[in-house]
């Protein structure tokens, strides 16, 4: 059973990579597609607040606005999946094999990334085209540029927002995914470890869970070996004296 959205683990580091990370990343149990976290508009609304994203009274005010238009609310569903399954193959783009992209980019994830870029630079000129400058008083004052001026579009513009921000602001290389070909569950965080060696995206979960496998087939594989192990590798043999 999956956990609810209330109990997803936030390891992203940045709103925008854990938006990536409410799609399982790994490789899904029996060949089952993989899980969506984001399963309704109400689990869209909940989780936006929760990663800060938006305030409780925006929250009350964008679904009001989806109560009473409820094809303008699955539209905003629908947009912010898209900008997830977007940021998702840019970013892996920028993870070499030793930062746990199991596989170097090649031309055609170098051509999947470039189009995404091309999508995710779309929503946030939309994006922008509805925010506005506001004045922020203040010592000094400042003039700042307010996504989602538009309740019914509010979250999928503070997402495109989000999206933009950790593209052009954050270290990219201090991306990680979480080791799919080591046990892991693939989803991406930002390393903010002072050496930068993180591997896992929490070491309680994917990181235990990979030892303890690991610690488990070489208890097999000695199994299999037996007895011979600790006699040099010789084994008697039947009928020699």
């Amino acid at each position: 059973m999956q956990p609810d959205l209330s109990e997803l683990p936030l390891v992203g580091g940045h709103p925008a990579l854990d938006l990536v990370n409410t799609l399982e990343r790994g490789v899904p149990l029996g060949g089952e597609p993989p899980y969506d976290y984001l399963t309704d508009t109400s689990a869209l609304l909940r989780w936006t607040v929760r990663v800060g994203l938006i305030s409780d009274a925006e929250a009350t005010r964008v679904g009001r606005a989806w109560r009473a238009d409820t094809a303008t609310a699955q539209a905003g569903l629908a947009a912010v999946r898209d900008i997830r399954e977007e940021l998702h193959p840019a970013l892996l783009a920028t993870i070499p094999p030793e930062r746990g992209n199991a596989n170097s980019p090649g031309r055609a994830e170098s051509i999947a990334a470039g189009a995404a870029l091309v999508e995710l630079h779309g929503r946030w000129s939309a994006a922008t085209a509805r925010a506005a400058l506001v004045l922020d008083k203040g010592e000094p004052p400042k003039v700042r540029l307010a996504y989602g001026t538009v309740p019914a579009m509010l979250i999928p513009d503070r997402m495109a927002e989000a999206t933009v921000d950790v593209l052009l602001t954050a270290d990219l290389t201090r991306v990680r995914r979480c080791p799919v070909d080591e046990g892991g569950c693939g989803w991406l965080f930002l390393d903010q470890s002072r050496n930068g060696s993180r591997r896992w995206c929490r070491m309680a979960d994917c990181g235990s869970t990979a030892k303890a496998r690991r610690l488990t087939e070489r208890r097999r594989a000695d199994r299999r070996k037996g007895p011979a192990a600790g006699s040099g590798g010789q084994s008697p043999q039947r009928g020699q004296s």
